[in-house]
């Protein structure tokens, strides 16, 4: 499991930079007098800090970007990275420049003199986060990136204000794992063990088996998973970190680790990347493990189910009826609209079992919402304008794009099915929206509800400010601070 690159936070020394090998980072503005230690390395540089600092190259930066002056005279480094950064900035130029000096990080060590900036921090997280490489099944020697240090004016405070962050970071971390694994590595049997493994944290774990899943009447649920040779399962974690009187918050995850789309088969081109269509349930354990490791002072039970879509002689047909565990039947007119039969049986069992005070689930759902919002925003859907309020303030606070979409009687008549209660899906025309009435119908009237359809956000096809391409761990960062300002005691 791959964990954040450390970062230790230590006392400005001067006269280290100036013996300092591999880069050296420095947090800076135009216009603004340099610290002691930044003013010993312009000395040392003859003057090449503040000319460059000076510079229009450097004046044309945006908050957070960079310029490299490589082998300095009068220095020990390879490289000098300016880092435009001023002292009253927000959180995202923060995390900008922590990614820009992420970015850059090689096998040789790292300096980054921040010196009294207030969002050292911030700088911090963001690049361990950007630090971040996939890279468990290259063969030959891997080579680890090279030690990272901050010097900073006061070491303890800035370590205590990034320990609950870098809690964060190791769940976005599991997260990517998760989403970058490949099918034949993170079957339902891989996946259900690795979260397993959370109970090592305080995490209460329990894994539904086939069995139980039949017992409770899941017929959605298991109809998506019949045709392939990895049984489904439900894993439900909870974290109890506030009074047991306190209903909790219901996370739930679609866990399909594999989707060729079933019966209902896909194109060939593009099909390799159905191994991120369990994103959903990596969000949910990326939280969880999040809020394990900063001990947070809430109730939160995630629930996520795992199965594979795959065609076979068992596998379900179009056509076919299957009965939820809420009693409903539904039509699968299609087979690769597989993931809302997944949720819709673990919705219910979330508020049947727990009685949660809201519900969030999330999906890499449709195409539909690529198709409407891009890889910038992933979809909002709710029945409940506070809650969804809430969410979106934090995914804008921590700078995961998210857009609410509407909802609404004329697209639920869509759903309507000659011979049973619903069709799984409701024709191409708003589709991400039909997705989510369907889904509506498995929430019960009182219970505040949001569905994240994370399809456009959960894979980069480029290199994102803190990601490389590959997988984001959108979600994480937006839920963890929901959690926090709304849910914790």
């Amino acid at each position: 499991m791959s964990h954040p690159i450390a970062i230790p936070f230590r006392e400005v020394d001067a006269e280290a930079l100036l013996t300092a090998e591999g880069r050296i980072a420095l947090l800076a503005e135009p216009g603004t007098a340099l610290g002691a230690a930044a003013r010993r390395l312009d000395r040392a540089s003859r003057g090449a800090v503040a000319r460059a600092l000076a510079s229009d190259a450097f004046g044309k930066l945006k908050p957070g970007d960079a310029l490299e002056l490589a082998f300095p005279a009068g220095l020990a480094c390879e490289a000098l990275q300016l880092v435009r950064l001023p002292k009253r900035t927000d959180t995202a130029s923060a995390r900008r420049a922590g990614g820009s000096i992420g970015r850059t990080l090689g096998e040789a060590p790292l300096t980054v003199l921040a010196d009294t900036h207030p969002r050292a921090a911030e700088v911090a997280f963001a690049l361990a986060l950007r630090a971040y490489d996939f890279t468990a099944h290259k063969s030959g020697e891997q080579k680890p990136a090279g030690p990272v240090q901050m010097m900073v004016s006061s070491p303890e405070v800035v370590a205590a204000e990034a320990a609950p962050l870098f809690a964060v970071a190791e769940g976005i971390c599991f997260t990517r794992d998760l989403v970058n694994e490949p099918a034949n590595v993170l079957t339902t049997f891989e996946f259900a063990e690795r979260l397993s493994a959370l109970s090592a944290l305080g995490v209460e774990v329990e894994v539904l088996e086939e069995e139980d899943l039949s017992r409770l009447g899941m017929g959605a649920l298991l109809g998506v998973g019949q045709g392939s040779e990895s049984p489904s399962k439900v894993v439900v974690m909870q974290w109890k970190g506030a009074d047991a009187s306190v209903a909790p918050l219901a996370l739930v995850g679609k866990g399909v680790v594999f989707d060729t789309g079933g019966i209902s088969i896909k194109p060939a081109g593009g099909m390799e990347e159905m191994t991120m269509d369990m994103g959903g349930a990596g969000v949910v354990a990326g939280v969880m493990r999040a809020l394990a490791l900063r001990k947070a002072k809430a109730n939160v039970v995630g629930l996520v189910g795992l199965v594979e879509n795959m065609p076979d002689g068992r596998a379900q047909r179009p056509g076919d009826v299957v009965r939820s565990m809420k009693g409903d039947t539904i039509e699968v007119i299609n087979t690769d609209a597989e993931g809302r039969l997944v949720l819709a049986d673990v919705l219910w069992y979330a508020q049947e079992r727990f009685q949660p005070q809201a519900v969030i689930d999330l999906a890499t759902l449709t195409g539909a919402i690529i198709v409407a919002l891009g890889g910038e925003n992933a979809g909002v859907f709710s029945n409940d304008d506070t809650l969804c309020g809430a969410f979106l303030k934090a995914a804008m606070a921590e700078g995961e794009g998210a857009w609410r979409m509407p909802m609404g009687e004329g697209y639920d008549a869509r759903l309507k099915s000659r011979i049973a209660d619903m069709m799984n899906v409701g024709g191409r025309e708003g589709g991400a929206i039909t997705a989510a009435q369907f889904l509506a119908r498995f929430v019960k009237p009182d219970v505040p509800w949001i569905h994240l359809d994370i399809a456009g956000v959960t894979l980069a096809k480029s290199d994102q400010t803190l990601s490389r391409k590959g997988a984001t761990g959108w979600g994480v960062l937006a839920l963890n601070r929901l959690i926090r300002d709304r849910y914790e005691r």
